[in-house]
Protein backbone atom coordinates (compact mmCIF):
# COMPACT_ATOMS: atom_id res chain seq x y z
CA UNK A 1 0.00 0.00 0.00
CA UNK A 2 1.70 3.66 -0.92
CA UNK A 3 1.38 5.94 1.38
CA UNK A 4 2.72 8.81 0.30
CA UNK A 5 4.34 9.28 -3.18
CA UNK A 6 5.55 12.55 -4.71
CA UNK A 7 7.91 13.45 -7.23
CA UNK A 8 11.29 15.85 -6.87
CA UNK A 9 10.26 19.07 -8.58
CA UNK A 10 13.29 21.26 -7.95
CA UNK A 11 16.77 20.22 -6.16
CA UNK A 12 18.25 23.13 -4.10
CA UNK A 13 22.18 23.82 -5.63
CA UNK A 14 23.54 22.43 -1.61
CA UNK A 15 21.05 19.72 -1.33
CA UNK A 16 23.30 16.70 -2.97
CA UNK A 17 26.17 18.25 -0.63
CA UNK A 18 24.22 18.11 2.36
CA UNK A 19 23.66 14.49 1.00
CA UNK A 20 27.22 13.24 0.94
CA UNK A 21 28.27 15.61 3.93
CA UNK A 22 25.30 14.90 6.60
CA UNK A 23 23.40 11.85 5.16
CA UNK A 24 20.66 13.01 4.97
CA UNK A 25 18.14 15.38 2.70
CA UNK A 26 15.32 17.73 3.48
CA UNK A 27 11.82 17.19 1.87
CA UNK A 28 9.66 19.90 1.44
CA UNK A 29 5.89 20.33 -1.25
CA UNK A 30 7.21 22.69 -3.49
CA UNK A 31 4.34 25.24 -2.86
CA UNK A 32 5.78 26.04 0.54
CA UNK A 33 9.05 28.29 -1.51
CA UNK A 34 11.32 27.88 1.96
CA UNK A 35 13.73 30.66 3.14
CA UNK A 36 16.41 28.12 2.47
CA UNK A 37 15.54 26.87 -0.98
CA UNK A 38 19.34 26.20 -1.65
CA UNK A 39 19.33 23.15 0.50
CA UNK A 40 15.74 21.55 0.37
CA UNK A 41 14.48 19.13 -2.33
CA UNK A 42 10.99 20.49 -3.44
CA UNK A 43 8.33 18.20 -4.56
CA UNK A 44 4.66 17.75 -5.71
CA UNK A 45 2.12 18.41 -3.49
CA UNK A 46 0.80 14.82 -2.32
CA UNK A 47 -1.00 13.02 0.48
CA UNK A 48 0.18 11.06 3.36
CA UNK A 49 -2.68 8.56 3.61
CA UNK A 50 -1.49 7.07 6.69
CA UNK A 51 1.39 7.59 9.01
CA UNK A 52 4.58 6.35 7.83
CA UNK A 53 5.91 3.49 10.60
CA UNK A 54 9.03 1.59 11.01
CA UNK A 55 8.99 -1.37 8.92
CA UNK A 56 7.72 0.84 5.87
CA UNK A 57 9.59 1.20 2.73
CA UNK A 58 10.69 3.94 1.09
CA UNK A 59 11.96 4.85 -2.78
CA UNK A 60 13.69 7.47 -3.97
CA UNK A 61 14.23 7.00 -7.79
CA UNK A 62 15.48 3.45 -8.28
CA UNK A 63 17.26 3.25 -4.59
CA UNK A 64 14.50 1.09 -1.95
CA UNK A 65 15.52 1.87 2.00
CA UNK A 66 14.14 0.57 5.17
CA UNK A 67 12.38 3.09 7.18
CA UNK A 68 14.46 2.63 10.49
CA UNK A 69 12.91 5.73 12.82
CA UNK A 70 10.17 8.00 13.00
CA UNK A 71 10.32 11.31 14.72
CA UNK A 72 7.35 12.32 16.89
CA UNK A 73 6.56 15.43 14.21
CA UNK A 74 7.44 13.77 11.20
CA UNK A 75 4.23 12.25 9.87
CA UNK A 76 2.13 15.91 11.13
CA UNK A 77 4.89 17.65 8.85
CA UNK A 78 4.45 15.69 5.81
CA UNK A 79 0.74 16.01 6.21
CA UNK A 80 0.84 19.57 6.61
CA UNK A 81 4.23 20.85 4.41
CA UNK A 82 5.29 17.91 2.27
CA UNK A 83 8.01 18.61 5.18
CA UNK A 84 10.81 15.64 6.55
CA UNK A 85 14.33 14.94 6.62
CA UNK A 86 15.18 11.82 5.38
CA UNK A 87 18.80 10.90 7.16
CA UNK A 88 20.11 7.88 4.96
CA UNK A 89 21.89 4.89 6.97
CA UNK A 90 22.01 6.99 10.17
CA UNK A 91 20.88 8.47 13.63
CA UNK A 92 17.91 10.32 13.63
CA UNK A 93 17.07 12.15 16.79
CA UNK A 94 14.87 14.89 15.72
CA UNK A 95 11.25 15.01 15.69
CA UNK A 96 10.88 15.56 11.78
CA UNK A 97 13.43 13.16 10.99
CA UNK A 98 12.45 9.66 9.25
CA UNK A 99 15.88 7.59 9.26
CA UNK A 100 16.28 4.58 6.58
CA UNK A 101 18.72 2.15 5.60
CA UNK A 102 19.53 0.85 2.56
CA UNK A 103 22.71 0.08 0.47
CA UNK A 104 23.38 2.89 -0.91
CA UNK A 105 22.76 7.10 -0.46
CA UNK A 106 19.70 7.91 -3.14
CA UNK A 107 20.28 10.16 -6.30
CA UNK A 108 18.77 13.79 -5.93
CA UNK A 109 17.32 14.23 -9.34
CA UNK A 110 14.38 16.30 -11.00
CA UNK A 111 11.36 13.97 -11.63
CA UNK A 112 12.64 11.64 -9.42
CA UNK A 113 9.29 9.44 -7.29
CA UNK A 114 9.70 9.58 -3.35
CA UNK A 115 7.48 7.09 -2.31
CA UNK A 116 6.75 5.90 0.84
CA UNK A 117 4.71 2.39 1.30
CA UNK A 118 4.13 -0.92 3.12
CA UNK A 119 4.50 -4.21 1.55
Amino acid sequence: MVKYEVKMTNIGKDAPTYLSSNSSFILIDEKIRPALQDMVVEHTVGELVEDIVVGDLLKVGKSEFEVTFVGDAANKNLRAEGHCTIVVNGEATMPGQIAVKGPRPPRLRFGNEVKFYTE
